[in-house]
């Protein structure tokens, strides 16, 4: 397993929330993408467009904390407990899936593992105890001493 990330979920302050923690931790974003640039952009308005469907900020050596805004016409709202994932970034697609079926089995898929627009084999899913998952594997954002050849 290359790590385990934490992954938050803002109602529309994702921005503000994440120059916040650039302030204190430093550093430079690995990632910013907004609505408006994936292919569900046409089904929202403006200024939904202009919120963040993926933000990722470094801190330290090896984690990276991650944020979405959530937004309510895609049926997403914030509650408390639903404010947070556990992202399982994997070395393989082949651990990508058992990590998936094991830590899914008695909860509830939201998304099922898949090739995503971004590029990476993603899913989603809540636990039989509660806690939301996201395991994701990039190639393209392996270290180096993780890539297979």
């Amino acid at each position: 397993m290359v790590a385990v990330n934490p992954y938050l979920n803002f109602p529309g302050t994702t921005e503000d929330a994440f120059n916040f923690y650039k302030s204190v931790f430093g550093g430079e974003f690995l990632t910013v993408q907004r609505f408006k640039d994936t292919p569900e952009a046409g089904k929202l308005s403006a200024e939904e467009g202009e919120k963040l469907m993926h933000i990722a900020l470094p801190i330290g050596p090896n984690n990276v904390l991650m944020a979405t805004d959530a937004l309510e016409s895609m049926g997403q709202k914030v509650t408390p407990g639903n404010s947070m994932h556990l992202t399982l970034g994997t070395s393989t697609k082949e651990e990508a899936d058992k990590l998936f079926s094991g830590l899914s089995a008695g909860g509830n898929v939201t998304m099922p593992m898949m090739d995503m627009f971004w590029g990476a084999y993603f899913g989603m899913f809540t636990d039989k105890y509660g806690v939301q998952w996201m395991i994701s594997y990039d190639p393209n954002h392996l270290p180096e001493n993780h890539k297979v050849n």
